[in-house]
């Protein structure tokens, strides 16, 4: 049973979605502030994080910076009437991985809560092959290599840690080498929904992902495409 904490103070919204979720089969916590959703997050081992932005004691975009200092992997799922381009790209660079905007249908909620689970969560592999080279499921470039099993990505023998949204859009970019991608392209495909194409979040995560694997000046594999997108070839 996955373990879900929903960091909310709106108590029709909480009594909503814990019912639906409950019935879903999903193990749901509670937070009606934002410290105690912090603290909640950082005493137990969540599956996803849903919150809100608008909390008393400490708004969503701290939460989640909170949570971030201490757990890099846990998929935040922000959830708020907060619904401009700004605090899309607010929630989204302090660290959210998915924007839901109230209000909003509950199967959008359990089709956002699936995909986010789905990205986070390695397959198990058999303790047989966990050593052994499985070429269908390991992609190189240059010196990047990552291990889609494992999720390990390792850059010039060093290992790499990415948040679930920087592996997704690395494995985008790995699964269409040489290809020119739009930013429309990249929104569809890592976040699942066409936000408002005047948003940057685009950019800001291709930024956070070139910070970790692109940081030798002579070796880059991102590059920019001006007008049209971003491409991942070889140096």
């Amino acid at each position: 049973m996955k373990k879900i904490v929903l960091i909310e103070d709106e108590t029709s919204v909480v009594s909503f979605i814990k019912k639906g979720l409950q019935e879903k089969g999903y193990e749901i916590s509670v937070a009606f502030d934002g410290r105690t959703g912090v603290n909640l997050v950082q005493e137990n081992d969540f599956d996803l994080v849903i919150l809100d932005i608008m909390l008393p004691e400490m708004n969503g975009l701290d939460v989640c910076k909170e949570i971030r200092k201490t757990n890099k992997n846990v998929p935040i799922l922000f959830l708020t009437a907060l619904g401009t381009s700004e605090n899309i790209v607010l929630g989204l660079e302090n660290g959210g991985d998915d924007y839901l905007v109230k209000p909003f249908k509950f199967i959008e909620l359990v089709a956002r809560i699936k995909s986010l689970l789905r990205r986070s969560n390695p397959i198990n592999i058999p303790e047989e092959t966990e050593n052994e080279v499985d070429n269908e499921h390991v992609f190189q470039i240059s010196d990047l290599i990552v291990n889609d099993y494992t999720k390990k990505v390792i850059r010039n023998g060093e290992e790499v840690s990415l948040t679930s949204t920087e592996y997704k859009l690395l494995m985008y970019f790995l699964n269409n080498p040489e290809k020119v991608i739009s930013r429309a392209e990249i929104l569809d495909a890592v976040w699942g929904v066409n936000y408002e194409l005047g948003t940057n979040v685009v950019d800001v995560y291709v930024n956070y992902l070139r910070k970790k694997i692109d940081n030798q000046e002579d070796s880059k594999l991102i590059h920019t495409v001006i007008g049209m997108g971003y491409v991942l070839k070889k140096p």
